[in-house]
């Protein structure tokens, strides 16, 4: 189905993964039951498959536009963003761990739109892809929660939220060593620029 128009299936991924921001909202506002918390679990990886899907079918549908590059990496920053803030309601998760990767993409975002506006397109680089790959995983097993008896030994038990938080921080590593590079890059194009401006301004 390659329908044109906003309505196409990219973007109806891309609306319905914002859509369903609420519901984790509701599913995490009071401690949840185990239930409550696979139903999350399983709510927020979809989202974060639907994700790549949607990204990658726009490109080879050749369906990409304006509104889509905006509306996907929000789709994601909400659900990301609202979940954290979630754990760190219910106590699942350090506030300061959060409070940093939500500052790290608030400040790498609007890095991407000075560097836009000065001609330098900054993708996501390979540290930036381990960090949403270690995130994404950390946040399915943080939300999972509650320790999982591995079949067929009902005596082998697997602590998920321990796991969840070691993952977390191994993303934070890669979280602050992307923003890192992002920042170089940036202030290096940004000073390359200021001596092309004053050379010419000199000539």
């Amino acid at each position: 189905m390659k329908r044109q128009g906003f309505w196409n299936l990219p973007n109806s991924l891309t609306v319905a993964r914002i859509a369903v921001v609420p519901l984790m909202v509701w599913l995490l506002y009071t401690t949840p039951t185990r239930l409550e918390a696979a139903m999350a679990c399983v709510i927020f990886v979809v989202a974060m498959i639907t994700d790549v899907i949607d990204g990658y079918l726009a490109r080879k549908w050749g369906l990409t536009s304006v509104i889509g590059a905006f509306l996907d990496p929000l789709a994601d920053k909400l659900m990301v963003a609202t979940t954290m803030i979630m754990l760190v309601n219910l106590g699942w998760m350090p506030a300061w761990v959060a409070a940093v990767i939500i500052c790290r993409e608030l400040t790498i975002t609007a890095l991407r739109t000075v560097a836009i506006s000065e001609g330098l397109v900054m993708p996501a680089d390979t540290l930036g892809k381990f960090k949403t790959s270690f995130q994404s995983t950390a946040l399915g097993f943080l939300l999972w929660h509650y320790p999982t008896t591995l079949w067929p030994s009902p005596r082998f038990h697997v602590e998920v939220h321990s796991a969840g938080l070691v993952l977390m921080y191994i993303a934070l590593f890669f979280t602050l060593a992307s923003a890192t590079n992002y920042l170089v890059t940036f202030f290096r194009h940004a000073a390359k620029l200021e001596r092309e401006r004053a050379g010419l301004t000199q000539g």
